[in-house]
Formats: C-alpha cells, sequence, structure tokens
C-alpha cells in the first residue's frame, strides 16, 4: 500500500508520517528533506533555495521525480511532501493543516527562531512555492478534492492522526 502525507509547512505532516511509517513498518520518504538536503548541499538555506527554484526547475523536477520513481516502484511506503498527494498514483492521500499562526509558532519552535521571521519567511516560501507549483505542473494547492481523508492538527495529537488515519483506511477496506 502507498500513502501520501501532504500539508503545508508546520503542520504537523513530517511527525505523522515519521509515526505512521514506524506503526505500520513502512519505508518513509519525505519530500521536504530531499529538498533541505540538497539546500545543504548547496551550502545555501532553504529559503534561498526556494527563491532559486522558482527561476530554475531543476530542483524542484529532482525532487519530484525522485518521490515519483520510488512511489511507482515500491509499495508498502509513506510519501511525505505537499505534492506527493498529486505525483503518487493509486495512494490513499492524506492532507493535513493546521492555522497559519500555529504553523508559525511550530517552526520557529523546531527552529529556533524568532516567530516574526518565521512568518515573514513562510508566508513568502508559501507564495513562491504556490506559484512554482502552478507554473511547473498546473497544480492548484489549494484544491484539496484529491485527498481521501483532510485533518486539522490542532485539535489531534500526531499518534491520534495515525490512528485515524489507519481507521480511516480499515473503514474502507484499503489493506494495512
Amino acid at each position: 500500500m502507498k500513502i501520501t502525507i501532504s500539508g503545508p509547512p508546520g503542520s504537523g505532516t513530517t511527525t505523522v508520517a515519521k509515526l505512521l511509517a514506524s506503526k505500520l513498518g513502512y519505508k518513509l520518504i519525505s519530500a521536504g528533506e530531499i529538498f533541505r538536503e540538497l539546500a545543504k548541499r548547496k551550502n545555501m538555506s532553504l529559503s534561498d533555495l526556494t527563491k532559486l527554484a522558482i527561476k530554475n526547475p531543476e530542483f524542484d523536477f529532482y525532487v519530484d521525480e525522485y518521490q515519483k520513481k520510488i512511489g511507482e516502484q515500491e509499495d508498502n511506503i509513506i510519501i511525505e511532501g505537499r505534492l506527493s498527494g498529486w505525483f503518487i498514483k493509486n495512494a490513499f492521500k492524506v492532507w493535513i493543516f493546521a492555522s497559519d499562526e500555529t504553523r508559525y509558532k511550530r517552526i520557529a519552535k523546531r527552529e529556533g527562531k524568532n516567530i516574526e521571521e518565521v512568518r515573514k519567511e513562510t508566508r513568502e516560501r508559501e507564495k513562491i512555492e504556490k506559484e512554482r507549483y502552478k507554473k511547473f505542473y498546473g497544480i492548484n494547492i489549494d484544491d484539496l478534492s484529491i485527498y481521501h481523508l483532510v485533518i486539522n492538527s490542532e485539535h489531534f495529537s500526531a499518534e491520534n492522526i495515525v490512528n485515524i488515519i489507519i481507521k480511516a483506511l480499515e473503514e474502507i477496506n484499503w489493506k494495512v
């Protein structure tokens, strides 16, 4: 089985994906981690690589092709990334979200940054990403109609979200 976990930065997708992969014994592929690793290899900040990516699609294409390739080749896998639900066919697709302020606080805590700095960076990053997704793939990231399950992470712990996903899979007879 293939499961995609998507959502905006700070919504909890990585935490949920890691817990779900561990609980199910599935392999985990994280598009965000791939992009962060690219930034590190290029000696760039995530913000700087995001800005460069709007002009140079090679970075997006690399990450997206990698997750598509893995998603097509492997089974029993969790693929986490903003566009994973759009790229991985025959997957159970989950979108996780939270309010902007909650996400900014989570990111600031995780990265040890000032919330004002995070608010500014995240808004800019999301605007640029939205433009890239539309320009390169014709994807409207705000269209949630492709997802089987949409969950607000402000109301549930990561463990609860994992249990909800598993229960949803059982309810529709997807083999877990």
